[in-house]
């Protein structure tokens, strides 16, 4: 339904030949349409299932596509139907959008040897995705390993991994990067909290004087208490929002290492000024308990 141009052309969608079974095992949703069955796996049957984005950009949205028709680069052009789309998978790592991809079945005839005859498309291998709450556990791999071995004894199985595997193994670049800005941010805090405390226990060491006069005359406990815990917060508030001011215009720059989060998330814009309001509170409280004890005629003597 659509006139190929030379942009077209140039463009390559990513393929991939599955059976049936494939999407349920993985838990790809269904959009629209059925996903394939081993009989079209063994009819050979031209069809085909594509990606969300995908269908979107070729026939509108994920019901359009249902009965479209697509086809690979080859002569004669072997036409397709659509018969399902599901939803776009990320397929290299999180922090990545899911390419465009066309499902085949898992046989199908060859696209590249220039004829739509008889010719079936062959790899030397193949990958299987198998669902199981036993996965992970010690001896599972060797049981499937003895169940393709029962049907092809000389087939090697390689590459044994879990998807939590496959999917640390996509994000330890940037899992490595959040950890040293872990590490970074952990230790600003720490130095936060030592900084508003020797602050705050200085200015309430200069003020002594004060606070006993105020004990004398009828002050409460709570009161001083309630000073000193205010100057450290109007410290930790000022703090905050320099560094939330700050954080506007430099988060931007780390988008690359979010996955599921804007760089201006308000619910991180949000926690952010609470937990460094709390470490304010928590380094003025020894000073101010400190200051709260004051003994009124020690500190009118020290005078």
């Amino acid at each position: 339904g659509r006139t190929s141009s030379a942009t077209d052309d140039a463009a390559m969608r990513r393929h991939k030949w599955v059976g049936g079974g494939y999407f349920e095992t993985l838990e790809i949703p269904v959009l629209a349409g059925r996903t394939f069955t081993w009989e079209d796996v063994e009819a050979r049957a031209t069809v085909a299932i594509l990606s969300e984005r995908l269908a979107k950009e070729y026939f509108g949205s994920a019901e359009a596509a249902i009965g479209g028709n697509v086809a690979a680069r080859s002569e004669p052009v072997e036409w397709r139907q659509v018969v399902g789309v599901v939803a776009d998978v990320r397929e290299d790592d999180l922090s990545q959008p899911g390419p465009d991809l066309v499902y085949w079945p898992q046989v199908t005839r060859g696209f590249w040897e220039g004829t739509a005859g008889d010719h079936v498309q062959s790899w030397r291998d193949m990958a299987y995705a198998v669902r199981s709450p036993r996965v992970g556990t010690p001896g599972f791999a060797d049981e499937v390993r003895a169940a393709v071995w029962e049907i092809v004894p000389t087939v090697p199985l390689t590459q044994v991994y879990t998807m939590e595997e496959v999917r640390a193994y996509s994000m330890g670049q940037v899992t490595f990067a959040l950890s040293l800005l872990s590490l970074a941010a952990v230790l600003a805090l720490v130095l936060g909290v030592v900084g508003v405390y020797g602050v705050i226990a200085y200015v309430a060491s200069r003020q002594t004087t004060e606070f006993g006069l105020r004990l004398a005359l009828g002050a409460e406990a709570r009161d001083v208490r309630r000073l000193v815990l205010k100057r450290g917060l109007v410290i930790g508030g000022g703090g905050a929002l320099v560094g939330v001011g700050a954080a506007v215009f430099l988060t931007p720059g780390l988008e690359n290492l979010l996955f599921g989060v804007g760089s201006a998330d308000p619910i991180t814009f949000v926690l952010a000024p609470v937990v460094l309001g709390l470490a304010a509170l928590v380094a003025s409280s020894v000073p101010a308990i400190r200051a709260s004890r004051t003994d009124p005629i020690e500190a009118i003597k020290a005078s």
